[in-house]
């Protein structure tokens, strides 16, 4: 019984200020509109549209988009004025962030207190067959610094784990110093 205290959350951390602790994720989830915005901006004209749509389909953002204030840039300042967002919202608008970079073959820029979140909550809503994936393993960013789960470690940068834990990439995090 003397170790359980190691499984209990925050139990044995030393005590700060946690006053910025929120599951409100209404800032992160502007910060990758905002990310896709750019992306969209840097695309050529005739595609732009196009790929605003399919963004705002895939992050499930149709509805807070109004047709008279066109632009990301306009929706993020409706999201991070608006309702409180979880972090479903967040892995929804990651994955379609995710999807625009690879339709444009731009690289992702997310943070790593967002690629670990959401793989953290992909790991447990994932498909099936990557769930199985991950399951029993320390599944460990080499790049972002977090890493959740016990057992046997499982690696990768931390956007290729989330990419692959939201159904966007094939490429699951590997056993360290395998290469294939």
């Amino acid at each position: 019984m003397s170790d359980l205290g190691r499984f209990l959350p925050l139990s044995q951390r030393k005590p700060g200020d946690e006053s910025a602790v929120t599951s409100d994720r209404r800032a992160q989830t502007t910060d990758v509109i905002v990310a896709a915005a750019g992306v969209i901006a840097a695309a050529p004209p005739q595609q732009a549209s196009t790929l605003a749509r399919d963004f705002l389909t895939e992050a499930r953002l149709r509805e807070d988009a109004t047709p008279d204030e066109p632009g990301l840039l306009a929706l993020a300042a409706r999201v991070r004025d608006g309702r409180r967002r979880g972090i479903r919202s967040l892995a929804h608008t990651v994955r379609a962030y995710l999807l625009l970079t690879g339709r444009t073959g731009s690289a992702p820029h997310v943070p790593p207190q967002v690629t670990g979140a959401v793989a953290l909550y992909a790991a447990t809503t994932a498909p099936l067959p990557r769930r199985a994936v991950v399951a029993g393993h320390t599944v460990r960013a080499t790049d972002d610094g977090w890493e959740f789960g016990r057992g046997p470690v499982l690696e990768g940068p931390g956007i290729q784990i989330a990419a692959f834990l939201l159904a966007v990439s094939e490429v699951p995090p590997r056993t360290p110093g395998r290469n294939t």
